[in-house]
């Protein structure tokens, strides 16, 4: 007897072999699964405390969870933890998806009882930091959702920085390659295993949280407040606890301060600030890639407040909104602290090409990053020079390392996908009926992981719920796509790869 072109035997054979090579890949999801369902039991407490009927709907999130956990481990008792590169792409673009429906369920379950796309789009936006929301009403929301949106976006941020230092540098994608060269990889040098980066990692991300949430508490905020910005201005993300976003502190000016200096620590090199600690004082101020990010902050901050202060605006109050709203943005954590899309039209443009940009390679934020373009400078540099001395030979390095032919193909290709992702994706949401600049701007805040986007519908002062449920699927495309740098999962829609 045949079946499908093999025989029964041959069939049993496959069968196994696949088995075998995604069993690993499940275990590892497993994990992941278990540690959702750990951080959901801290709002669940919370509301049980509150006698609020919430907490049925995380009680029943957490079982489903741990149901699929112990299916999954059930099945692969024997299987032993060992991935393969091409599994560990699997297992990258697989977790973030699994692990953002798993997310939703107690959107789905509790008070606010959202359809499942808008769960979906919550979760999405949430474990990728990026910020959008469909959400109304916050405010009235249980303090067990409160804290779980800010949960959610703590649990992205820590995943980001990890996949960013031990993952994709390993898979040859993302910026950190940059620091795992032949020739200096100083990242060994400082930890000399993977586990012990993730962990000082883990204890400095903690670290920053816990001097956030006690800065917010002593500046102000109501301590459910305090823990939720915290979690969520060092994972640069951007939920709130208001409609308004951290408008709702706007005549508190200290906390705009204390917004902005945390949102700019979440976006530089987590692994500089273990170096910083093991003794190279001077490791984070010399690094190129944060001078640069300081440089453009510094640059735009500077335009924007003398064109606010121009148009009538006082001084202080132009420097703190300008600051609080520019690192926001250029950090990918889309907090806003005014309509700055009504500041004028030099503003306007200006915060949608700062939508791009992005923090530092190994931090919490989304975007380009900042060294692509510094690279992008280098070979654009080189290339005039090129132009002029045809026959001369040019040695482009950054930060003292060699610019290797490997990471400026990476960097080219990741551009190109990077915008052409960004061109798509508007183009689909304009087939669906959106306006150029909602369409436009909301594919590149989706890409780039930064929130808000421009116009009256998804701009600061809006949200993203009156947008139609296939425009929000997309969307979460186009946030999975930019948090996970694109090609992690482009790779696996070639048929080379599953031919391996």
């Amino acid at each position: 007897m045949r079946t499908a072109g093999y025989g029964v035997n041959e069939v049993g054979v496959r069968l196994r072999y696949h088995w075998r090579s995604w069993s690993p890949v499940l275990k590892v999801m497993s994990v992941l699964w278990t540690v959702l369902a750990v951080f959901m039991t801290v709002p669940w407490l919370v509301l049980v405390v509150e006698r609020d009927p919430d907490a049925r709907a995380f009680g029943l999130s957490i079982m489903l969870v741990m149901v699929a956990v112990a299916l999954v481990w059930l099945s692969t008792a024997r299987t032993r933890i060992e991935l393969k590169p091409w599994q560990m792409f699997v297992v990258t673009t697989f977790s973030w998806i699994s692990v953002s429906g798993f997310a939703s369920l107690p959107l789905v379950l509790g008070a606010p009882q959202l359809s499942f796309t808008n769960a979906v789009f919550e979760s999405v936006s949430a474990i990728t930091t990026t910020g959008s929301t469909i959400l109304a009403g916050i405010e009235d929301l249980s303090d067990g959702l409160k804290l779980w949106r800010g949960i959610m976006q703590w649990l992205g941020g820590i995943g980001i920085i990890v996949m960013g230092i031990a993952i994709l540098p390993f898979l040859k994608v993302g910026g950190m390659r940059l620091f795992h060269t032949e020739s200096s990889d100083w990242s060994d040098k400082v930890m000399p295993r993977t586990g012990g980066i993730a962990k000082a990692t883990l204890s400095i991300y903690c670290g920053f949280t816990l001097i956030a949430m006690l800065a917010y508490w002593a500046g102000g905020m109501t301590l459910l407040d305090a823990v939720v910005h915290a979690m969520t201005s060092l994972a640069t993300g951007g939920f709130a606890n208001s409609d308004a976003s951290f408008g709702a502190y706007a005549e508190q000016p200290h906390l705009l301060w204390m917004a902005s200096l945390f949102m700019l620590t979440g976006a530089l090199p987590f692994v500089l600030y273990i170096r910083t600690l093991r003794g190279s004082s001077m490791a984070l101020w010399r690094d190129q890639q944060v001078q640069g990010l300081l440089f453009l902050l510094a640059l735009v901050i500077l335009g924007l407040s003398l064109w606010r202060i121009w148009h009538g605006t006082a001084p202080f109050e132009a420097l703190t909104h300008v600051t609080f709203n520019v690192i926001s943005v250029v950090t990918t954590t889309g907090y806003a602290s005014d309509d700055y899309s009504a500041w004028g039209p030099l503003a306007y443009v200006a915060f949608f090409y700062l939508t791009f940009i992005g923090g530092c390679s190994g931090s919490t934020s989304g975007g380009m990053k900042i060294f692509r373009f510094q690279v992008a400078t280098i070979l654009l540099r080189n290339q005039l020079r090129f132009l002029v001395h045809s026959q001369g030979v040019f040695a482009s390095r950054y930060n003292g390392q060699p610019l290797t032919d490997d990471i400026t193909r990476g960097v080219v290709a990741f551009s190109f996908f990077f915008f052409l992702t960004i061109a798509g994706l508007a183009l689909g949401l304009a087939l669906m009926g959106l306006d150029f600049t909602t369409a436009l701007s909301g594919a590149a805040t989706a890409v780039a992981n930064v929130g808000p986007g421009l116009g009256d519908i998804i701009g600061p002062a809006g949200n993203f719920a009156p947008l139609p449920d296939a425009a929000k699927w997309l969307l979460c495309v186009g946030m999975l796509l930019g948090r996970l740098e694109i090609l992690t999962v482009l790779v696996l829609l070639t048929p080379m790869f599953w031919r391996k």
